[in-house]
């Protein structure tokens, strides 16, 4: 969709190395022509995918055409479309037209307090993160398809417990169909950059929710058993002594809202029980099926 590192970011992490035009400037910068015909000789050639994704080496959305073209693939080919973007310019009119476009949106949020921000996404000039977080808002709640919320990890910059915690809380306003987490696995030209353990991340992939997930490809070893919290972990929790869901939530390091989906799984079973008292729901282990 546009030149080679024409981004609105120059994020640390990025494999294609250093960004040579700096800007939130739209403009036809590839024609838009030359991108239909390309797209054209493709769908008559051979056309099977199982998205056609636009995506780009920078950002696509500075691409002025770029609705126009999207729309045009909608109506030329039956494969549900994306729009892979750092989501920086969803603000923006021109690239929320583009993402209505989309059946599958993917937008990034890498960091949710100013100064990480700006260590890590380095943004130009005019790019704040209270207009990104305003934009990923605005844009989902008007979106009808899925939204994946891309999070890439890098080791001490972005992946401080407190940071995460930040970003699991704008998430939840963003409301995304689900969190995916990546980190560092290719070399970064110019720059030196680490990625997480697989213990990082089964630990950011925790404090980031019930809709947050580890993408395959990040993982150095594969998943880690502990990669998902299991059931038993509450089971053995509440067996210990009582707790209330931010007891389970906190006893575990996990969402509240993770520790409802598995405490309603296990009541629905007859594994816990539960007790009210002093206006608080305590749950506990059930001495045998179906008991309180």
């Amino acid at each position: 969709m546009v030149p080679h590192k024409t981004c609105c970011y120059d994020c640390v992490y990025c494999q294609l190395g250093p960004t040579t035009n700096h800007t939130m400037a739209v403009a036809e910068y590839t024609p838009a022509h030359e991108i239909i015909l390309d797209l054209e000789r493709w769908l008559r050639l051979d056309g099977e995918a199982d998205y056609l994704t636009f995506a780009g080496s920078g950002e696509p959305t500075l691409q002025a055409r770029l609705a126009d073209i999207m729309k045009l693939a909608r109506e030329q080919s039956k494969l549900p479309v994306a729009l892979l973007t750092n989501g920086a310019l969803l603000w923006t009119e021109h690239a929320r037209n583009a993402a209505m476009q989309a059946d599958v949106l993917i937008p990034s949020l890498d960091a949710a307090t100013p100064e990480v921000f700006e260590r890590v996404n380095r943004p130009c000039e005019g790019v704040t993160l209270e207009r990104v977080v305003d934009g990923l808002i605005e844009t989902v709640a008007a979106f009808g398809g899925e939204t994946w919320l891309e999070v890439m990890l890098v080791k001490g910059v972005n992946d401080s417990a407190e940071e995460l915690r930040a970003i699991a809380r704008v998430a939840e306003q963003i409301g995304p169909t689900e969190i995916q987490i990546n980190t560092v696995v290719r070399p970064v030209p110019g720059g030196e950059v680490e990625r997480l353990s697989d213990e990082e991340l089964v630990r950011a992939r925790k404090i980031l929710g019930p809709t947050a997930k580890v993408i395959e490809s990040a993982w150095e070893h594969g998943a880690p058993e502990d990669a998902e919290r299991s059931e038993e972990d509450v089971l053995a929790l509440v067996s210990y002594r009582p707790c209330t869901l931010a007891d389970v939530a906190r006893g575990l390091d996990m969402h509240v809202n993770e520790a409802v989906k598995y405490v309603q799984h296990l009541l629905s079973e007859g594994r816990i029980g539960q007790t009210h008292q002093d206006g608080e729901t305590y749950y506990t282990k059930a001495e045998f099926d179906g008991q309180e």
